[in-house]
């Protein structure tokens, strides 16, 4: 399993993420910024709880994020 952590506040909705992984990223119309699905929001960080074999497509997101606003990390 691997957790992905979110800090959406300060998205820039770049779509860089999206475009790596879009079955987890998905842009918000109303806001302009990028919603990580089946997540949970605690204090303004989402977080995903999601199987290995997103590990690649969504580290591949964290590097390439210009704001550096996801991690992803084995648990």
């Amino acid at each position: 399993m691997i957790r992905i952590t979110h800090h959406r506040g300060k998205c820039i909705g770049c779509n860089y993420c999206m475009e790596v992984a879009p079955g987890r990223w998905e842009a918000d119309l109303g806001d302009g910024k990028i919603n990580l699905l089946e997540s949970v929001q605690k204090r303004g960080i989402y977080i995903a709880i999601v199987g290995d074999d997103e590990y690649d497509a969504n580290k591949e997101a964290s590097k390439i994020c210009p704001v550096n606003i996801i991690r992803v990390e084995k648990v």
